[in-house]
């Protein structure tokens, strides 16, 4: 697997993208501020959208349009196969370096 560099912010983006399949960029921002204990703006979700989108890992198309948003249509987003896998891997990456904590380490956690 060719390996692809993502942020912690891109990383956590796609993780939500792919929990919800498809999806907008205020539910993404719910979802972000529900699991993260933050919130975050639209542009910058936008922004990184636009980042995983030139990396191949989502896709995005047009909903149709509604009458409560006035007549414009939502940009919805979901994963790639790639997104999936890159995902995939970084998260088995993470749980091979936490297998690699020794025992002793976890007692820092209760000081």
């Amino acid at each position: 697997m060719s390996e692809q560099s993502l942020g912690s912010l891109e990383e956590t983006i796609l993780v939500i993208v792919l929990m919800k399949e498809k999806c907008h960029g205020v539910e993404i921002a719910k979802v972000y501020e529900a699991h993260v204990k933050q919130s975050i703006s639209l542009p910058a979700i936008h922004i990184v959208l636009k980042r995983l989108e030139k990396k191949g890992l989502v896709n995005s198309s047009f909903g149709e349009p509604t009458p409560e948003r006035g007549g414009k249509r939502k940009k919805y987003y979901q994963s790639t196969t790639s997104g999936y896998r890159i995902a995939h891997h970084l998260q088995e990456r993470r749980s091979q370096m936490w297998s690699l904590v020794p025992k002793t380490s976890l007692q820092y956690g209760l000081l």
